[in-house]
């Protein structure tokens, strides 16, 4: 029987909330936890030499018994990138739809873990038993198939996650959004709803995907050689409507980039993406052939710089070359802060002679998430008591608690919350009640969260003044100088330029270690501190730099 302090109900983020990427939220109820996607995202340029962010889930390994289920919304790395790194410390069973299954597989297979996890796959027609908390869930729309959100029924009342979402009437894969479930499910009654927030500052409604297929074609039919176009791998609707403009202009198609050859051949296999016999071919064979059959679909739409598209604009790709007058699309808007490196590529293409369409105004993109109206229209079928805006900055998230208040939902009702807060449900009551342990954890090759906020701070310091080594020679027994210091430096100043700042320097050093042996002083770490700070000192007088300064010490 559950203590009465403990018949309550837990929400809270670990990741997703005041930030695009790494989602990830729990609900509890007593011992029984059940965790929702577990998502990725990448550095930006602070994060020196790190791979990829996911979500700290200490909270999680610390209550590992309780937790029940990792239940995942859809495919897209911001949604399933973490699950690898969970699943090596918490073993958990995952829930997911075919084509999100599919992609998952992939990372685990790479992870070299899959034999070891339990994957059922579910639909809009499954029922999941955990304990007091009971899953059930319906369709929605997104820039990827298999999308579902998700309804918990707990002892407290009904909690609706939506996942990522938008309201396409016409979508391309005729996968219709349960409009009439989720009017069910607000007619029954829901306590709290958690709705994705990243289009809640973009007024009306969100075009339909299947308007970008016309531009698709036209652009195809314009085309007179190539046409190279890199959108995101996981937008299957639009990698079928790129297959279509193919082969209505007569095109093979070849894929560039790792993610690309991934999901074309999950989606493919469970029937996802259909391509007529013979129409892909290796990059190699498309080379060789005539300009005017070829179309290539590739990575990159957001810059990232050793992916397909970065490479072919830099002329560095081992397999094809972009040449003039073959057309490239960006079928793509760049995520906030991808800008530069997206223009930097347009840049280079245009330097090679390619005629280039990108950009909002091409048309040739629309947005997988729900705009104002469609938010509204969520919160409107749903009506529930409470509301938890979530994915989004905080600006996203202020914008759809105005929206929220506008359909009807009191402003006391409303939390905005921070990774880690929790929200508390007891006796039909919701109310912020404290903390527990969120962050984030870095990835640096086959490190997971090893790396701290001191070695980003030494990364950084080399990044911007680089090192100098000072390497001393003391003689064993008398602690005294056997030869001159030895001096490198590697991204401070260049040596064969800056001879009599190295010898200012060894004698710096020759004197300070002199003065130590005279004073009697032989405590190596005395030593090696006194000549950082003196030389520091100096250095930065000098020069204005403050590079990191490594004194060794060697014995002889």
């Amino acid at each position: 029987m559950m203590a009465e302090s403990e018949k309550r109900l837990l929400i809270a983020a670990l990741g997703g909330v005041n930030e695009i990427g790494k989602n990830m939220y729990i609900l509890q109820y007593g011992d029984d936890i059940v965790i929702i996607d577990c998502g990725s995202k990448f550095p930006d340029e602070t994060l020196l030499g790190i791979d990829l962010i996911i979500p700290d889930i200490s909270y999680l390994l610390s209550n590992q018994d309780k937790v029940k289920g990792l239940v995942v919304t859809h495919g897209h790395e911001d949604h399933i990138g973490g699950i690898p790194y969970l699943l090596k410390q918490l073993q958990v069973p995952v829930y997911a739809s075919r084509l999100t299954l599919g992609l998952i597989e992939i990372k685990l297979k790479e992870h070299g873990i899959l034999r070891e996890t339990v994957l059922q796959r579910i639909d809009a027609d499954s029922v999941l038993d955990f304990g007091t908390i009971t899953c059930r869930f319906f369709n929605t729309n997104h820039s990827i198939p298999d999308c579902l959100g998700v309804v918990f029924d707990t002892p407290e009342g009904v909690v609706v996650h939506t996942g990522d979402f938008k309201f396409d009437m016409t979508p391309v894969n005729k996968q219709y959004p349960d409009i009439h479930k989720m009017a069910d499910i607000g007619k029954r009654g829901v306590l709290v709803l958690l709705s994705e927030s990243t289009n809640a500052e973009r007024p009306g409604f969100t075009p339909s995907e299947r308007l970008v297929g016309a531009h698709i074609d036209e652009a195809f039919g314009k085309a007179e050689r190539r046409v190279f176009i890199s959108t995101f791998a996981s937008n299957v609707h639009r990698l079928q409507q790129v297959v279509e403009a193919a082969e209505r202009t007569n095109r093979v198609l070849s894929l560039l980039g790792r993610s690309m050859v991934n999901v074309v051949t999950v989606a493919q296999e469970l029937g996802y993406l259909t391509i007529p016999e013979g129409m892909l071919v290796e990059p190699e064979e498309a080379a060789k052939m005539p300009p005017e059959k070829v179309a290539v679909l590739c990575t990159g739409s957001q810059g990232e710089p050793m992916a397909a598209l970065s490479r072919l604009a830099s002329t560095n790709h081992r397999q094809m070359e972009i040449q003039a007058g073959d057309m490239v699309i960006i079928a793509a808007n760049p995520i906030p802060g991808n800008e530069r490196n997206v223009s930097r590529i347009v840049d280079n293409l245009y330097t090679l002679g390619a005629q280039v369409i990108y950009g909002s105004r091409s048309e040739l993109h629309v947005s997988g998430h729900g705009s104002q109206e469609e938010l509204k229209l969520m919160l409107t079928l749903m009506k529930p008591d409470y509301f938890i805006p979530i994915h989004g900055e905080f600006r996203m998230l202020h914008q759809h608690r105005i929206l929220a208040e506008a359909v009807g939902v009191r402003s006391s009702h409303i939390f905005i919350l921070n990774n880690g807060d929790v929200v508390e449900s007891s006796d039909g009551k919701v109310r912020l009640s404290g903390r527990i342990p969120s962050g984030q954890t870095l990835v640096d090759g086959l490190g997971i969260g090893d790396i701290g906020n001191v070695v980003l701070r030494d990364r950084r310091q080399l990044s911007a003044d680089g090192i100098l080594i000072t390497v001393i020679s003391l003689c064993k027994t008398e602690g005294k100088l056997v030869s001159e210091p030895e001096t490198v430096s590697r991204g401070f100043v260049y040596v064969r330029d800056s001879e009599t700042l190295l010898k200012e320097i060894n004698q710096h050093v020759t004197a300070v270690v002199n003065k130590m042996h005279e004073d009697n002083i032989n405590q190596w770490n005395v030593i090696k501190q006194t000549i950082k700070d003196s030389l520091g000192k100096i250095l930065y007088a000098r020069t204005k730099r403050r590079p990191m300064i490594l004194p060794i010490i060697i014995e002889v």
